[in-house]
């Protein structure tokens, strides 16, 4: 008789490395190995409740890492393991083998956000804040501006934008426009409206 437990299965791919955790000792999933130790991160001290997100937020959960002795701040933060994958599931592990059976259910695919290092007496904690990957959706581009020139890269040859110019407020396309954006739109175009020949009748 094959005795059945419930483990924990943690996967964050690093842009240099691939760390897999797991709450059950040493576990096979079919070539990948999950062990409760990293040699830099640590061991998982804790994982917090996930969140569902509600209006503008994400869904979102907490891992807090107890890291090795030896690794230093630098490594344990860097500004490059932003947005790196991050997934949860649980598994059925046959403890006598120490291997998955069927496919574990994943319960959170997302990336990590924030990383904050915690040196108190004796102890270091790394909270990291995972989100959803529906954060993307929040993400700002720039260059998506309500412009001429990103209006023409979209559109070649369409000069429509060419003529909204005294804009003193730019606009993301994507972000929600306050009453004083669309007021000040509304104006720059009545304004060069009149005054265009083009639309003398």
């Amino acid at each position: 008789m094959i005795q059945v437990a419930l483990a924990g299965l943690v996967r964050i791919d690093l842009p240099d490395r691939t760390v897999r955790f797991s709450d059950g000792g040493v576990v096979r999933w079919g070539s990948e190995i999950y062990a409760a130790r990293d040699s830099v991160l640590g061991v998982i001290g804790e994982v917090e409740e996930l969140t569902e997100g509600v209006g503008d937020e994400v869904p979102s959960l907490g891992l807090t890492f107890l890291p090795a002795n030896t690794a230093t701040p630098a490594a344990l933060a860097r500004a490059g393991d932003q947005a790196s994958r991050v997934r949860l599931w649980i598994a059925d592990l046959d403890v006598a083998a120490g291997a998955v059976i069927g496919t574990p259910d994943l319960q959170f695919d997302g990336q990590l956000d924030q990383a904050v290092l915690t040196v108190g007496r004796e102890r270091r904690d790394l909270t990291t804040t995972v989100v959803s990957v529906a954060e993307r959706l929040f993400a700002r581009n720039e260059g998506n501006a309500l412009s001429a020139a990103f209006h023409a890269l979209l559109w070649p040859g369409e000069t429509g934008h060419d003529q909204a110019t005294g804009l003193t407020t730019p606009v993301a396309w994507g972000a929600t426009a306050t009453s004083t954006d669309r007021t000040e739109v509304s104006r720059a175009l009545m304004t060069q409206w009149r005054t265009d020949s083009r639309y003398v009748l």
